[in-house]
């Protein structure tokens, strides 16, 4: 057992100390196009050519994705009242503690855990987190709310070809399923490199506080998960993924909203380390419980 949390485990250790180690030693990365190329073209083919290769039903995304924003509304509300009885800033802390890292380190660990079943279902979870960062992330930031932040996101547009694909039974051709298969495949090492970069980037402050909240944001993702499987009946890969994504440290797409929108970006980036952090040392354990 303990060969097989480290060959899972391992993977995800080896690309964040290479993107630290990257930076550390003051070689240069482009974050910035790191980021776009994984989020405008790796992440839309990786959910296409996963979705259609899997054949995964129409009804049971469904079923996930409604399994996944019920577990984002109770991240959302949990978080608040944390928030509210400790008298810290919402736009600050809201989203951080709120969001999971279902991307950098979420997807990677679904497939190391259980395979392209269990990428597939992570996908689903993480389409429907992202579409809340974009809303209630922006929105809890700036304060007001504007649903074309949605028609940004490329990811939503795979994701509704591939059901259309998959409720139409359509045959995708070869040229296409092997670009996509081809070009998805960047995603999780690079994703998990460019975690370690802005991990070494990041300038914490207020590490007691951040060290309080990382606990709160692990002890919400992963009650919530757990309530919400029991809730939905879920059993198997589904199960252990759901709960695995909810359970992930907080999003490093935060501190990004923090800098940009000016939230004190030093206090999301300490909890951002921490969190993260702290999950190396829980990952084990989480993952006993889920596999």
């Amino acid at each position: 057992m303990i060969a097989d949390l480290f060959s899972i485990i391992a993977p995800v250790l080896f690309g964040v100390a290479v993107g630290y180690a990257w930076t550390k030693f003051g070689r240069p990365f482009d974050t910035a196009f790191a980021t776009s190329l994984v989020f405008n073209i790796g992440t839309p083919l990786l959910v296409f050519a996963t979705l259609t290769e899997l054949k995964i039903d129409p009804a049971a995304f469904g079923e996930i994705a409604l399994v996944a924003l019920t577990a984002l509304i109770g991240f959302i509300v949990l978080a608040f009242v944390v928030l509210k009885i400790a008298g810290l800033s919402l736009p600050t802390y809201w989203p951080s503690v709120t969001m999971p890292n279902s991307g950098n380190m979420g997807l990677p660990l679904c497939f190391l855990a259980f395979g392209q079943e269990g990428l597939g279902i992570g996908i689903i979870v993480y389409t429907v987190i992202s579409m809340g960062q974009f809303t209630f992330s922006v929105a809890v930031s700036t304060g007001s709310l504007s649903l074309r932040e949605l028609t940004r996101i490329p990811l939503i547009y795979t994701a509704v070809a591939a059901l259309a694909v998959m409720a139409f039974d359509y045959e995708v051709p070869n040229w296409l399923a092997n670009t996509a298969s081809i070009y998805g495949q960047l995603v999780i090492p690079l994703m998990l490199i460019a975690l370690g970069v802005s991990l070494a980037s990041l300038k914490p402050a207020g590490l007691p506080r951040s060290l309080a909240l990382s606990v709160a944001r692990f002890a919400i993702g992963l009650g919530v998960g757990v309530v919400v499987v029991e809730f939905f009946d879920l059993e198997g890969v589904a199960r252990g993924v759901v709960i695995l994504q909810s359970a992930m440290p907080a999003a490093v797409f935060n501190y990004m909203l923090a800098l940009r929108y000016d939230n004190d970006p030093p206090e999301v980036a300490g909890l951002i380390i921490t969190s993260t952090l702290i999950s190396f040392i829980t990952l084990p354990g989480l993952l006993l419980f889920v596999l």
